[in-house]
């Protein structure tokens, strides 16, 4: 469905740091620059950061949340481990099973450096 997400952040080099070790945990390359932008790729998708092109400062939007897929519960909590020692911050509960429409799920959500949340998700075999 999607070609890719991007987000705006304030410090390039600083949110590059962020998502390296971020994504890294998922075994996804550090990012790839092109002007003020890096992209992270994979086979699922593409995700971006960016300062913003009007020269605005970047801003979360209010209500979004930008989901990733973990292997294991335990990648998902190096997921979350590598975002807060790199400028993040935990929002919601702490990682863990949640019971969902669908089954049970294990999340963790981080905040990154600009605010913006983010989830990572795992859908454990039924």
């Amino acid at each position: 469905m999607f070609s890719h997400v991007m987000v705006g952040v304030n410090d390039l080099e600083m949110s590059k740091r962020f998502y390296d070790a971020l994504l890294g945990t998922l075994g996804i390359a550090p990012g790839l620059a092109n002007k003020n932008r890096y992209f992270y790729r994979s086979a699922g998708g593409t995700f971006a950061i960016s300062t913003p092109i009007n020269g605005e400062p970047a801003c979360h939007g209010n209500g979004s949340t930008i989901g990733f897929t973990a292997q294991s519960p335990e990648q998902a909590d190096a997921w979350h481990a590598a975002g807060v020692a790199h400028g993040g911050t935990t929002c919601e509960a702490p990682p863990g099973f949640r019971e969902g429409p669908g089954g049970q799920l294990y999340l963790a959500y981080l905040r990154d450096p600009d605010g913006n949340k983010l989830c990572v998700l795992h859908r454990p075999a039924k």
